[in-house]
C-alpha cells in the first residue's frame, strides 16, 4: 500500500476499521477522510475517536461524527515554504495535498519530509570513475558503498527529504546497474527518471535529452558528492538573490609559507603580509537554475557546465554563490573514498 493510500479512508467506513487503521499507523495515527472520488471531507486522531466515545457515541455510529471537518491542507504546485516551516512548528504531522478538485493526490508526512522544495532534480551518474579503478572495473562509481549504502543514495535521500519527487539520473557507464537499483523510485515514494547518454554530452548537456520537467526551476549535482549541505537554504538564497543560476560552494584555503610582497604597476612595495593565507570559493558540484537557461544548452553536444556558467555572465544574467557551511567531499580518488568510509561514521545524513 502506498504511503498515501495508508492515511486515507472512506467516510462510510466503519469506526472500528478506522482504529484498527490508525494502530497499524503507530507515530503517523492520522487518517485523512475522502468520499468515493478521494475528495478531501476531514480528518480523524485517535484523540477524535476517543472524544467522540466520552460523548456518548459507539462502534454503531457513522464514522462522520468522529470527523474533524476543518483539516490543514496544501494544493499542489502551490507550495509555500514559509507556511510548510509554520505547520511544521505547530507539530502537525500530516497534510494531504490536493489538487485543484480538493482530491487527495498526496501526503505530507513531516517524520518523512521537512518541507517541499518546488524543483527538479538530476543527478549526473554517467561517468567512468577512472581514478577509482579496480574498484570500478564492474561497478559505476555512485554505487560504491560508504557505510553501508552507495555514495549516491545518500542523496537521492536527502533530496526526497526536502520533498523533491521527480527525481532524473544521467547515465552512462554501467548504466544499467543503476536503473536495476532504483527502477522507478515508486518504493521511495519518488518518481525516477534515466537521461540515457548514448555519447559523453560534458557535466550538464544531458539535460536536453527529456522535456519532461515539471517546475520552473532546476537542482543539478553530482553523483559522487558525500554532503550535509542544506538544500532548502540553497533555494532560499537563490530565490531572495532573483538569481537564473546559483553554484553551490565549498572554501579552499592556500598557505604561503613565505611573506608576500603586494606592489602596484610600479613595483613599489604598498604592504607587506607574512605568511598570509588565501581562501577561495571553489565550484561543489551542485547548482539551481531556472528552466530556461536550458535554451543555451547546445542539443547533441559536449556541453560542461562551467560553459553555461560562463554564458549566463556572458549574457548579464545573475550568478551567485552559496557557500556550503556543513560537510562536504568530492569522492574523486582512492584518498577520497577512504576519507569518506571514516567520515560517515560521525556523519548524520
Amino acid at each position: 500500500m502506498s504511503l498515501t493510500n495508508r492515511h486515507l479512508i472512506r467516510y462510510n467506513s466503519e469506526v472500528r476499521a478506522a482504529l484498527q487503521q490508525l494502530d497499524t499507523l503507530a507515530a503517523d495515527a492520522i487518517l485523512i477522510v475522502v468520499d468515493e472520488n478521494n475528495r478531501l471531507i476531514g480528518s480523524l486522531t485517535d484523540g477524535d475517536l476517543r472524544r467522540g466515545f466520552i460523548k456518548g457515541l459507539g462502534f454503531e455510529d457513522e464514522l462522520l461524527k468522529f470527523v474533524q471537518s476543518d483539516p490543514k491542507f496544501i494544493y499542489e504546485n502551490e507550495h509555500d515554504l514559509d507556511l510548510l516551516e509554520a505547520f511544521r512548528k505547530e507539530n502537525f504531522k500530516i497534510i494531504p495535498i490536493l489538487n485543484k478538485d480538493k482530491v487527495v493526490i498526496d501526503i505530507l508526512n513531516f517524520n518523512i519530509r521537512s518541507t517541499i522544495l518546488p524543483v527538479d532534480a538530476v543527478i549526473m551518474a554517467g561517468g567512468r570513475g577512472a581514478r577509482l579503478r579496480p574498484l570500478t572495473e564492474k561497478t559505476p562509481k555512485p554505487l560504491l558503498k560508504v557505510g553501508d549504502k552507495p555514495i549516491i543514495e545518500y542523496n537521492v535521500d536527502r533530496l526526497s527529504k526536502v520533498g523533491i519527487k521527480n527525481l532524473f539520473l544521467s547515465i552512462n557507464y554501467l548504466g544499467q546497474q543503476l536503473e536495476a537499483y532504483f527502477k522507478d523510485g515508486a518504493d521511495r515514494n519518488l518518481r525516477i527518471r534515466y537521461l540515457r547518454e548514448e555519447k559523453p554530452l560534458g557535466t550538464i548537456g544531458s539535460l536536453l535529452l527529456t522535456q519532461d520537467y515539471e517546475y520552473d526551476e532546476l537542482l543539478i549535482m553530482n553523483s559522487d558528492l558525500l554532503t550535509n549541505i542544506d538544500f532548502v537554504e540553497f533555494y532560499r538564497a537563490f530565490k531572495d538573490a532573483g538569481a537564473d543560476m546559483a553554484v553551490a560552494a565549498t572554501t579552499y584555503s592556500l598557505d604561503v609559507p613565505y611573506a608576500v610582497l603586494e606592489t602596484d604597476d610600479n613595483q613599489i612595495v604598498k604592504s607587506l603580509k607574512e605568511k598570509p593565507r588565501y581562501t577561495y570559493f571553489s565550484n561543489a558540484g551542485i547548482y539551481l537554475l531556472k528552466k530556461e537557461l536550458l535554451r543555451m544548452i547546445p542539443n547533441d553536444q559536449l556541453y560542461d557546465v562551467t560553459d553555461l556558467m560562463e554564458k549566463v555572465l556572458e549574457m548579464k544574467r545573475t550568478l551567485i554563490t552559496f557557500p556550503i557551511n556543513g560537510y562536504w567531499l568530492d569522492i574523486g580518488k582512492p584518498e577520497d573514498y577512504r576519507k569518506a568510509q571514516e567520515d560517515i561514521k560521525h556523519l548524520k545524513l
